[in-house]
């Protein structure tokens, strides 16, 4: 069988501010999440987005040490039109999570914005341009 991508993985430190803030995204984990380890939520296409706690992962994984400084991953969010990467950029930024780039049309032709999630993870949002 050739390897199939399956799961896309992010360890966080506080598992009830990761689900909240992807929850805001639109992403659905099951009841009772915050209290667990380890939750995923499925992306469409059989992937799913798993989160695990940096104390699971040391639990399996000795010495096991978290990355230090920016860009732990990065996951982008396609919005609907450009006015949803602005409303949903700025509906995070309100609600306390950081925003690194605003909105802005890219030379590449889409509308993007950048913000960091609980644990500095990138998280870009993008809709194509007009005409695009």
């Amino acid at each position: 069988m050739t390897p199939q991508l399956d799961v896309i993985s992010i360890v966080v430190s506080d598992m009830a501010a990761s689900l909240a803030f992807y929850r805001k995204l639109g992403l659905v984990f099951g009841e009772g999440a915050e209290t667990s380890g380890h939750a995923e939520a499925p992306l469409g296409g059989g992937l799913r987005l798993a989160l695990d706690t940096e104390q699971v992962v040391s639990s399996f994984s000795p010495g096991w040490q978290p990355p230090t400084g920016p860009g732990r991953s990065g996951l982008a969010f396609r919005c609907a039109d450009p006015a949803a990467v602005d409303k949903l950029w700025h509906e995070l930024v309100d609600s306390g999570y950081h925003g690194e780039l605003p909105p802005w049309d890219a030379v590449w032709g889409q509308r993007y914005a950048t913000l960091a999630d609980p644990d500095g993870q990138g998280i870009d949002l993008y809709a194509p341009l007009p005409g695009e």
